[in-house]
Formats: C-alpha cells, structure tokens, sequence
C-alpha cells in the first residue's frame, strides 16, 4: 500500500493559507483510550491535521471559541486505516478521540510545537459537552491529566478559552499575510 496523506497544497486550497508545520505527533491507544479535549492559545495556537496510520478512532472537533455561534458543541468524524481520512481543525478549536481497537496509531501534524505554559484541557466526559463515545469502545480511559481537566463553564470561568474575535482576527491575519 502506498498512500500520500499530506499534500501543502490541497490543505492551502481548503484552509485558505499555507499551513506552517512546526511537530509532528504520533500516539498509540488500547481500545478505549480517550485523548483530550485539548487546544492551546491563540494566537499562535496549535492546528491540526490528524489521520489514522492503523486502527480506528472517533475523533471529536469541539468549539471552544467564546462568543462563536456554536460555541460548546462539536462534530466527530471516523478516522480508520480502510477510509483514510484526514481531518484538519483550526487553531482554537478543542480536539479528542477514543480509540475503538487496540494500537490504534494516531498521527498529527501541527502548526505549533508543544508548549505546556499554552495548553489546556477540558474533561471529555463533561455532561456540558456531552462527547458521545460508541458503545464498541467500551468504558471510556482516560489519562489522570484528562480526568482532573475542568469542564466547559470552570474553563469558560478561568479565562483559559479563546475569545471567538480574537481568533477570527488571528484566522484573518494568516489568510493575508499567506501564512
């Protein structure tokens, strides 16, 4: 098998901007396994284009912009290795999955390099979000950095989310200047 999963060029057209790719990430889960809800800072931020080199994972977008229209919601796509595909999530954005087979290998690249000072989490299991895990993937486990991250409104009260304008400002500075 052979199969090109990153193209600069066909993300451009899609985002809008070249993407800047500064790490590249790699998990391996049990089945079971949650990772996230995580984002970081923006600006710069910490975009993602994540796919599935084996296995499978339900891998969760979740809105975490204060002041977007859909602030609190998310989507989820199957990311598996008979499909093939990709999802990108942009800066501000709240990313997590659940690997539904073990060894599930997970690939990421990001636009920004792991920075602790600028991440953040959000419990997955926050009732507020309401992340719907498939019952296939039996009990959820979850990192005890993941268990004891705050929910939607302790983050929303802290401060620790991004601000909706700011980050359309920070979308709208990489669209103009092509980076």
């Amino acid at each position: 098998m052979f199969l090109e999963w990153y193209r600069f060029d066909r993300l451009q057209e899609v985002v809008g901007h070249p993407i800047d790719l500064r790490q590249a990430n790699t998990s391996v889960s049990a089945k079971g396994v949650v990772r996230g809800i995580h984002f970081a800072d923006v600006p710069r931020g910490q975009a993602k284009y994540v796919t599935v080199a084996h296995g499978a994972v339900i891998d969760f977008i979740i809105d975490t912009r204060v002041g977007s229209p859909t602030f609190g919601t998310w989507d989820s796509v199957l990311l598996d290795d008979v499909d093939r595909k990709a999802v990108y999530l942009a800066e501000g954005l709240g990313h997590a999955f659940i690997s539904l087979t073990d060894g599930a290998v997970v690939s990421y690249l990001v636009s920004d390099v792991y920075n602790p000072g600028k991440e953040h989490g959000i419990n997955p299991l926050d009732e507020q979000i309401g992340l719907v895990f498939p019952p296939e993937a039996g009990k959820p486990l979850l990192s005890p950095q993941d268990l004891k991250a705050p929910s939607l409104a302790e983050a929303l009260a802290s401060g620790a989310l991004p601000e909706y304008e700011a980050v359309k400002a920070f979308y709208s500075e990489l669209n103009s200047t092509g980076h």
